[in-house]
């Protein structure tokens, strides 16, 4: 049996799948026109954000499982999979504690203006103490916005480590859960985003609706906040952020997700002095890699030897799927 993996991932994983008698292999590039090449003749497949479209889908006329390296599966076709009964599995967790870590960095060095202070020192600007306000994380708002595993994971470093209150907004969690983590509920994003000094994203992509963070939201935000987001770059209303940013209303933005990756030379978000950016690297830690590999590998594994793997994100596929 053959597993095409798209994009590198941690050797573990790949050891995994030889244990296995599976023969990890690689397309020339991961456009989805030499995966499709590429997939004709194998059982499995693992990708990371390159994701498998309709046409790379269909060729893959041996196709029995499709893992997904982390818990978004956005850029996967789920609708073709659905209808070639393919399963797809993904990774929820295994990268949690290195996306929330980012997240947290990057509010920190903001806050702590790292960037700006280092550059001045090497400038020869040692009076730069003088000339910007710096600020203690604790006893600031910390506004999380989905409470899942990273957003669990984020609050737990926030209040336990800095001492911050964290207020969470997240309506498919029950409110004592949030409360049993120590974190205040709030009903409403707009009251979340009024309260916080810095606003932590940690929802689902948003695909083909308004973004979550509009306009609206993020003028209703203290003058200062700070706005991070390592989910999904559509939760955002990126010229909005900008203008935001540009005008000082926000303090700074951290960016570890784009609507087009990598971004063009000219986004915005590149030129602007108050803004960390990172690319896409929130689960990209030793640590995180290793998980993920090893969690998709052996799901890969299991359904290749019909044990039902156990996080499919199409479930209704396994009783009917394919076993060719």
């Amino acid at each position: 049996m053959k597993c095409l993996v798209i994009q590198p991932i941690h050797p573990r994983g790949l050891e995994i799948l030889k244990e296995a008698g599976i023969e990890p292999v690689t397309p020339v590039s991961a456009s989805m026109e030499d995966v499709a090449l590429a997939i004709q003749d194998c059982d499995a497949v693992i990708t990371r954000n390159a994701g498998l479209n309709q046409s790379a889908i269909k060729a893959g006329v041996k196709l029995r499982i499709i893992g997904s390296h982390g818990s978004g599966t956005n850029m996967i076709s789920l609708t073709s999979a659905d209808a070639l009964g393919i399963p797809v599995v993904n990774t929820p967790g295994a990268n949690a504690r290195s996306v929330a870590e980012l997240a947290l960095s990057m509010a920190l060095s903001l806050v702590k203006q790292s960037f700006s202070l280092d550059q001045a020192v090497r400038s020869g600007n040692w009076d730069a103490r003088y000339q910007v306000s710096l600020r203690e994380l604790s006893g600031m708002t910390l506004g999380i916005v989905g409470f899942g595993q990273i957003g669990k994971m984020l609050s737990g470093m926030a209040t336990n480590g800095f001492g911050m209150k964290v207020i969470v907004f997240s309506p498919s969690v029950p409110e004592d859960e949030i409360l049993q983590a120590s974190c205040h509920p709030v009903k409403a994003l707009s009251a979340l985003c009024e309260q916080a000094d810095i606003v932590s994203l940690h929802r689902p992509a948003n695909t083909g609706t308004t973004p979550l963070i509009d306009d609206a939201q993020i003028a209703s935000m203290k003058r200062g906040a700070i706005l991070i987001n390592t989910a999904r770059a559509d939760l955002v209303d990126q010229e909005a952020l900008v203008r935001h940013l540009k005008s000082g209303h926000l303090a700074g933005a951290g960016i570890d997700v784009f609507s087009k990756e990598p971004p063009e030379a000219d986004d915005p978000l590149i030129r602007l002095p108050n803004v960390i950016l990172a690319p896409h690297s929130g689960g990209s830690t030793v640590e995180a890699l290793s998980r993920t590999a090893v969690a998709v590998a052996s799901q890969v594994v299991e359904a290749l030897s019909g044990k039902k793997p156990p996080h499919l994100v199409n479930p209704q596929v396994w009783e009917c799927r394919r076993i060719h």
